[in-house]
């Protein structure tokens, strides 16, 4: 059995990687169901007005690390993000309604 030594004198770091869900703080572990949520804009033709569609995709482990997505620890706070995104996008739809009549 091979004993590593240190390089230099200095020990090899070693990390341990951690995700919460980003609605009720959870830690994730090795065999739990979790999502991954984010937006992007989205228009679906040249006349639309640009807004952001919701993406749901299962957990993937690079995808994780990209700063807009949104960490979910299973269903129901996948469903408490999809309520939050569809009143924050209905109120933004009521304001644009509003700021032009009759549209």
């Amino acid at each position: 059995m091979m004993k590593v030594q240190p390089k230099d004198g200095v020990a090899p770091l070693t990390w341990t990687e951690t995700f919460n869900c980003d609605i009720c703080g959870k830690q994730k572990g090795s065999v739990d169901h979790w999502w991954l949520a984010w937006t992007e804009p989205y228009s679906p033709h040249a006349e639309a007005q640009e807004r952001q569609m919701f993406k749901i995709y299962p957990w993937e482990n690079m995808l994780a690390h990209d700063a807009t997505a949104k960490h979910l620890c299973g269903q129901a706070c996948l469903q408490k993000l999809v309520d939050r995104w569809l009143n924050a996008e209905l109120g933004t739809s009521h304001a644009a309604t509003a700021s032009h009549p009759g549209k």
